[in-house]
């Protein structure tokens, strides 16, 4: 099956979108949103994610705590477990509607305007899930910084610092952003495609109409049935 243009951006936006969607799920699920070291002991590093915080000793074992609360979380924890929750749920929903809008898709009825719409509103809950993940990944991410160059804080207090899941939740969030956008964008395509087609197809004069005079002489035959 030959590929159109449509279908080919149509194909790049659905796989940016499922790799972001992994990304963000993976972030969701590491606990490295928030490192830290002590100085009196450098074996032992701990990190803290949306669901429990972790404390890592070399050459011993890594013991992790689940938060027995979600009310004694931080503000800026709690609005990011639910905005990465919702994100999961509009990059799926976002993926199967423009799956389903995609030419890879093929269902024998459906209007080739009912899929672009399908492809354009995934392509829009797929770049709303970018910023439901991009929202809490840079709020965590100021927050650190914010606390870590706070002058109030004695020096000899240990600080958070930024996580690798932050990195990868940025990623994540990019790569939804950018399939979104593509998926959209194969939408303007297929109807400049629609309409060039229209434009470019002959149209042949009607049936009944008269024909033109072009200055030239032709003869006809004489019906049987005139009578002289």
């Amino acid at each position: 099956m030959a590929w159109s243009l449509p279908g080919k951006v149509q194909l790049g936006g659905l796989l940016l979108c499922l790799l972001g969607w992994v990304c963000s799920w993976v972030t969701t699920v590491l606990p490295q949103w928030k490192t830290l070291n002590l100085e009196l002991n450098e074996m032992e590093t701990w990190i803290m994610g949306l669901w429990e915080v972790c404390v890592n000793q070399e050459e011993v074992a890594t013991v992790c705590k689940a938060f027995e609360s979600f009310l004694s979380l931080p503000q800026e924890l709690q609005v990011s477990r639910i905005l990465m929750l919702i994100s999961h749920g509009l990059g799926l929903l976002g993926l199967l509607l423009s799956g389903f809008g995609s030419e890879c898709f093929q269902l024998h009825g459906t209007r080739r305007v009912v899929k672009r719409w399908l492809c354009l509103l995934g392509g829009t809950l797929e770049a709303s899930a970018s910023a439901t993940t991009l929202f809490p990944v840079s709020w965590v991410a100021h927050t650190t910084i914010r606390d870590f160059w706070d002058d109030s804080i004695p020096e000899i207090v240990p600080r958070w610092e930024l996580g690798d899941a932050l990195f990868l939740g940025w990623a994540g969030g990019i790569f939804l952003a950018l399939g979104g956008l593509l998926l959209i964008f194969s939408t303007c395509l297929g109807k400049e495609e629609v309409t060039f087609l229209q434009m470019a197809s002959p149209t042949a004069p009607p049936p009944h109409a008269p024909a033109e005079p072009d200055g030239s002489f032709h003869l006809t035959s004489r019906p049987r049935s005139l009578m002289i």
